[in-house]
């Protein structure tokens, strides 16, 4: 199997098996992030503890593979982590999908690898950054409790 179908597995797997994926109709629709020229949208709710470590990352999202496959692989990924070191990987990915920094950056990111051709479709960034978008508001709402 060539890579590039590996990580079409991945994104098609965390599409049609989102991790984390909840039913968080007790939000404010208003609390939605949502990318208008595609239609995608993503509640998201984080979890974090008295010592400042995120316990989980619960979303709800309506969108293409990319957008659903993000949430997922992020909501796994950055699980465990103080806040800081998650609002870090929040930019650092997102600096990567715009092209600001090498792809070969995710390479130790596990699955979150099958995201990097992304970075060569612009329309689609925005697809696979809506969730992150969603995290670093939910993390800096928690950062300032």
């Amino acid at each position: 199997m060539a890579f590039e179908d590996l990580y079409q597995e991945i994104i098609l797997d965390h599409y049609r098996h989102p991790r984390n994926f909840a039913d968080l109709s007790d939000v404010p629709d208003e609390e939605a992030h949502e990318n208008p020229t595609c239609g995608d949208s993503v509640k998201l709710v984080v979890d974090v503890d008295e010592d400042g470590i995120v316990q989980s990352i619960r979303y709800n999202s309506r969108g293409c593979a990319i957008s659903v496959a993000s949430a997922s692989l992020m909501s796994e990924r950055l699980r465990g982590l103080t806040v800081a070191e998650a609002l870090e990987r929040v930019s650092t990915f997102m600096r990567i999908l715009r092209g600001e920094e090498p792809e070969a950056s995710l390479e130790d990111w596990g699955d979150l690898v099958a995201l990097e051709g992304v970075a060569q479709y612009p329309l689609r960034v925005k697809c696979a950054t809506l969730a992150w978008h969603a995290l670093e508001d939910a993390l800096r709402k928690a950062q300032s409790r």
